[in-house]
């Protein structure tokens, strides 16, 4: 089981697809592991040698006990790609996954060959909402909000049509490291990156749900309005878009990265 040692923590990464492939970062979203990505790859390895991680304090990478910046998780991925020795890469993350993408855009874009910004944001709601989710975790732990999570992450319909991959995902979010996920939701509710937008010098596609309540699609266009050069891709999903429209995203998806 592969760790990449950086000065303060281990991250947890994994490697699919042939070794003599492009290589292509997936990023994670708030309370999942790199597993999330399964839909993905038997579509993407195809094309892409894909490296997958472990964002700080989920799945089995370290959660060091105090509250994460994007900057942070940012660097995280930097000091891995140095570690494997990668010089340049393309990444998608979808959410907290996603503004890290931003975040290296704007601030080390010559490590990253496109970027695919999914279900994201410049900035997370209010700091109100996001006190009062890590209040509910510290008080009950992960279970005391899973279940509202999940409702946001798919619709009803796919929820009932699914019920497998439904109950997939709440298992992942419910067996989260609650330190983890506590110190990267202070990562998101302190992040604001909107004045970095215009520094986002590696070309983007941001890719929105229809249906998503957390990050909806006037959250996307604003990222398209300010990253220059941005394109737009909207498909029918909620939150994890890679799960429940998963053909559309890997169609759309690889469309960009291989254009």
């Amino acid at each position: 089981m592969p760790f990449a040692q950086l000065p303060d923590a281990q991250i947890h990464y994994e490697w699919a697809g042939a070794g003599d492939l492009p290589v292509l970062v997936f990023s994670n979203s708030l309370g999942t592991s790199l597993e999330m990505w399964n839909p993905q790859l038997s579509a993407f390895t195809q094309h892409f040698r894909v490296l997958r991680y472990d964002t700080r304090g989920h799945g089995q990478s370290t959660a060091t006990p105090v509250n994460y910046t994007i900057g942070q998780l940012a660097n995280d991925v930097l000091l891995l790609l140095d570690v494997l020795q990668l010089s340049q890469v393309a990444l998608c993350g979808l959410s907290l996954g996603g503004a890290t993408g931003i975040h290296l855009g704007a601030h080390a874009p010559h490590r990253f060959s496109k970027l695919v910004l999914c279900n994201t944001a410049a900035k997370f709601g209010t700091a109100d909402t996001w006190n009062a989710r890590i209040q509910a975790v510290t008080s009950g732990g992960m279970q005391a909000v899973a279940s509202a999570v999940i409702e946001r992450w798919l619709t009803p319909s796919f929820r009932a049509s699914h019920p497998a991959e439904a109950a997939s995902s709440l298992a992942m979010l419910e067996s989260a490291n609650p330190s983890g996920y506590l110190s990267c939701c202070a990562a998101v509710r302190d992040t604001d990156l909107r004045g970095a937008l215009a520094d986002v010098a590696v070309p983007s596609l941001v890719l929105t749900g229809t249906h998503d309540p957390v990050t909806p699609p006037s959250d996307a266009r604003y990222l398209v309005q300010n990253i220059p050069g941005a394109r737009y891709v909207e498909v029918s999903a909620a939150h994890l878009s890679n799960l429940e429209a998963r053909e559309d995203f890997n169609h759309r998806v690889l469309d960009f990265l291989l254009s």
